[in-house]
């Protein structure tokens, strides 16, 4: 399932708190395609802690406490690090990562924790969320089988890698519109890992943000850019996005197509993405106004240019994501949507 459905049902699932009917939910997936990301994302949005336990590191003991005589009876310590509404708050998010590398001993210590939200005297607090990830066992992690008991105290959820959803974050989060432009003439390097090979860097959309900094702190030097970029995604899309990054010395003058001069669309695939991915950075970073609806409009302008309509369809769909419901109140929006309608209308279908 794509992150942005994802992002939504935990965003639900977080709500249902209230209602009494949340489901622990467990997601499932490769390495670097973004499982931790999505549930930190709900608890920004919600403006909530989070507990990020890695039950791989753990001993069945941290989960259940440590013993002590009270009298003539032995009572449990409560780990610190299990959610408390006093130290913590009356909401949270309790994530459980790693869980599919957990030994067996440790998982059945958090079957309890996950079903019934208590362990021994100790009860998760009311407004706080359960969520876990884990990679496949063919993902060349490090794994156990999930026992069929705790698995069924999850609802399951796979996350696959999805371009669209990479890019809205990509430009929300101020990755480098190269790297944008580049995953959007090559979709397939957004994720691109074979179990088989065991490799140690591959195109993720963790990697492509490690790579994002690489190209902040290294695009002065470009021997060192190289080898960092490779050592981020992988050698072949490390060399890949070096060519295309020195193509686009041919690119045309963004400042000159969003100050509305007349500027011709480049004949090379490349470029067009390259451009159509500036063209969206530079309007989110335009403060709302009088001038960002001058910029969107020769944005709009430009977009209706491109020889295949489609390309505009791409940046214009970016572009609004990016901005929101304020692209339809410019001018040219509706010039620029007679001109693509046949598109629209067939992509419908």
């Amino acid at each position: 399932m794509r992150p942005s459905r994802i992002t939504h049902i935990l965003d639900h699932e977080f709500a249902a708190l209230s209602h009494e009917v949340h489901t622990p939910v467990m997601l499932w997936g490769p390495p670097g395609v973004g499982k931790s990301q999505l549930i930190y994302q709900v608890a920004a949005q919600h403006d909530v802690p989070i507990i990020d336990i890695r039950l791989s590191q753990l001993e069945p003991s941290d989960l259940r406490g440590i013993p002590f005589r009270s009298g003539d009876r032995v009572e449990w310590a409560v780990p610190s690090m299990l959610p408390d509404s006093d130290r913590h708050g009356v909401k949270g998010i309790l994530f459980l990562d790693e869980i599919t590398s957990a030994p067996p001993s440790v998982s059945a210590a958090a079957y309890q924790l996950i079903l019934d939200r208590r362990l021994g005297d100790y009860r998760v607090p009311d407004g706080w969320a359960i969520y876990a990830a884990g990679n496949r066992q063919g993902d060349r992690g490090v794994t156990y089988t999930m026992p069929a008991p705790l698995a069924n105290r999850f609802s399951h959820y796979e996350v696959e890698a999805n371009l669209d959803d990479w890019v809205t974050w990509a430009f929300d989060f101020g990755v480098d519109e190269r790297l944008i432009g580049f995953l959007r003439f090559r979709p397939d390097l957004l994720f691109d890992f074979d179990p088989s090979e065991n490799p140690v860097a591959f195109p993720s959309p963790r990697s492509w943000e490690f790579a994002h900094r690489a190209l902040q702190k290294f695009h002065h030097d470009s021997d060192l850019l190289t080898g960092s970029l490779q050592a981020c995604v992988g050698a072949a899309a490390g060399i890949e996005l070096v060519a295309y990054l020195k193509h686009l010395d041919e690119m045309p003058d963004i400042d000159a197509i969003v100050g509305g001069d007349e500027v011709s669309v480049p004949k090379d695939l490349d470029l067009q993405y390259a451009v159509a991915s500036s063209l969206v950075g530079r309007a989110v970073r335009t403060d709302e106004g009088g001038s960002r609806e001058l910029v969107l409009g020769h944005i709009l302008d430009y977009a209706g240019r491109f020889p295949h309509k489609e390309m505009g369809v791409m940046l214009v769909s970016d572009l609004h994501k990016a901005v929101g419901a304020e692209l339809f109140a410019v001018p040219q929006f509706s010039s620029w949507a007679g001109l693509v309608a046949d598109v629209m209308l067939a992509s419908d279908q």
